[in-house]
């Protein structure tokens, strides 16, 4: 046997006993490397959906310059990331931040954690595979002359049903499957940033580096292609403009929920976290800052949101090029949807173990062959094809609840999708909180990444962030506001209350902390998170 084939094989038994130390028996498969987790990471984070998705609200809102706003979340998540790595290095478990939080402070907190996540989660599968559906449309029509609407309940139903089935499909097979979509789905964001910023810039921008400076009056009602008034202000602007990087910069977590599947995974996941970050806030500024670059040279801003945004920029692409990006588009949205979904069916694999949800030994059931928990992803995908069927819900008119106005043509899954990063930020928020409380009792990691001495200052820079940012999100500030293209005015808030309602009405009636505080020893701090479940 090699030099490196034994350092793997006692990696893997260190990594199983200290699972089993938490009082877990390894079921999951312990087959994947650095590259498998970042890629995971990676592609749920995915630079290529988040800018192809937002990249008109954030030039429209801020101009121009809010490329540069991307920098805020990149290095804000950066500091969470430092945080989920020393967590996830001192405990390598499936659930990431359901169990950093139960062990850090108790079996309820972690529990509302972990709700606040899986919603989250299994909402943005939902949002992920519908956002798809207009580029779907589009290849079918240009290679089999099909004539889809987009906006059709059926036609988003269809496409989503597929989608889903295949990333089910996928998922199941095994570990090493998800990987290696993961793995090309690399490539494809690679090719899907940097090959087509190089393109953009063969084919000729129409600006110098300079206007990626300018604001060209977004601030200004007269002159912003929303005719949204920021009284003249940019950093009025700026504040709802950097919420379209925001809703890209979360996902590299995913890298903790397949820690029962990483080899060294103690190590290697706190790279991946930051990694994933890193290249992400790379290729994103890349992308983008070509993009605003081959904008129109008059009037870029209006004419590029009057032509419908990205598609309109790369219409200029000869119709070769554009299929391929098609190809491309279509695939990144794919594999990000696969590894969001493996990694909630993670967490609800963690969940059912440890007996916190309804039918918990079925959901924890691992299949014999594949070692993936089946059920976890099948009931995980049920969920998500219910979310598809709010896009039925979509209003001619405003709708007026007491003071809340649900605004007109706009379907109830696109209104959830805030929650996707408010319930992402919510439990990111509560996580750093909780290894906050930890160190205030003494808590010490043990794992192969530490903060040491810069362990308190990297977390309160941390939750400094989250919440400063979280409030950003959730800020009702009426539907004619910037803010409003975003957070729908009072519907993110409210949605985030109603999800708070039904987890604290199910939690205080099932109890499930009951079964969750059998699950929080560990060796290593005989009188801290024992005493604390």
């Amino acid at each position: 046997m090699s030099d490196t084939a034994v350092e793997t094989t006692g990696a893997i038994a260190s990594e199983d006993a200290r699972l089993e130390a938490l009082g877990y028996k390894p079921q999951l498969n312990r087959v994947l490397g650095l590259f498998s987790n970042f890629s995971v990471a990676f592609t749920y984070l995915s630079p290529m959906v988040g800018i192809y998705s937002l990249f008109i609200l954030g030039a429209a809102v801020g101009g121009p310059a809010y490329i540069w706003l991307t920098i805020i979340p990149v290095v804000g998540m950066l500091f969470v990331a430092l945080v989920f790595g020393e967590l996830a290095s001192h405990y390598p478990v499936a659930g990431a931040l359901y169990q950093y939080s139960k062990f850090s402070v108790s079996a309820g907190y972690g529990w509302f954690v972990g709700w606040f996540y899986g919603i989250a989660l299994l909402v943005t599968v939902a949002s992920v595979d519908t956002g798809v559906v207009p580029y779907v449309a589009d290849l079918c029509h240009r290679w089999f002359g099909a004539n889809w609407n987009p906006a059709h309940h059926s036609t988003i139903l269809f496409i989503t049903l597929v989608l889903l089935a295949i990333q089910t499909v996928l998922n199941i097979t095994g570990t090493k499957v998800m990987a290696d979509v993961a793995k090309f789905g690399v490539g494809v964001e690679i090719l899907g940033t940097f090959g087509i910023a190089i393109i953009l810039a063969i084919h000729g921008f129409h600006h110098g580096f300079g206007f990626l400076f300018t604001t060209q009056g977004a601030q200004h009602a007269s002159s912003n292609a929303y005719g949204v008034s920021f009284g003249g202000s940019w950093l009025a602007a700026a504040l709802v403009a950097v919420l379209a990087p925001v809703y890209i910069f979360y996902g590299f977590e995913s890298a903790g929920d397949i820690a029962e599947e990483t080899k060294d995974a103690g190590r290697q996941i706190p790279r991946s976290m930051r990694l994933a970050l890193i290249w992400g806030g790379i290729a994103s500024l890349v992308l983008t800052g070509a993009l605003l670059l081959a904008m129109p040279a008059h009037d870029p801003i209006k004419a590029t949101v009057a032509g419908g945004g990205v598609p309109f920029i790369l219409g200029q692409l000869s119709s070769g090029v554009q299929d391929f990006l098609l190809v491309l588009i279509v695939f990144a949205f794919f594999s990000c949807g696969t590894s969001v979904q493996g990694a909630g069916s993670r967490l609800a694999f963690s969940y059912g173990r440890d007996g916190a949800l309804p039918a918990s030994q079925w959901i924890s059931r691992i299949n014999g062959r594949f070692r993936t928990p089946v059920n976890a992803l099948l009931s995980g995908a049920v969920i998500s094809l219910l979310f598809v069927f709010l896009v039925y819900y979509s209003p001619s008119k405003n709708v007026h609840i007491w003071f809340i106005t649900y605004p007109a043509n706009i379907n109830a899954l696109y209104s959830l999708i805030s929650f996707g990063v408010s319930g992402i930020y919510l439990s990111f928020l509560l996580t750093v909180i909780g290894a906050m409380i930890a160190r205030s009792r003494g808590w010490v990691p043990e794992g192969t990444f530490r903060l040491g001495k810069w362990g308190w200052t990297v977390c309160i820079i941390a939750a400094l962030y989250l919440g400063l940012m979280l409030l950003n999100v959730v800020v009702p500030t009426g539907l004619t506001s910037g803010r409003g293209l975003f957070n729908y005015d009072w519907i993110t808030l409210l949605v985030m209350v109603i999800i708070a309602v039904v987890g604290a009405v199910y939690f205080f009636i099932a109890r499930p902390d009951r079964n969750v505080a059998g699950h929080v020893h560990d060796p290593l701090e005989p009188t801290g998170a024992e005493r604390h479940g």
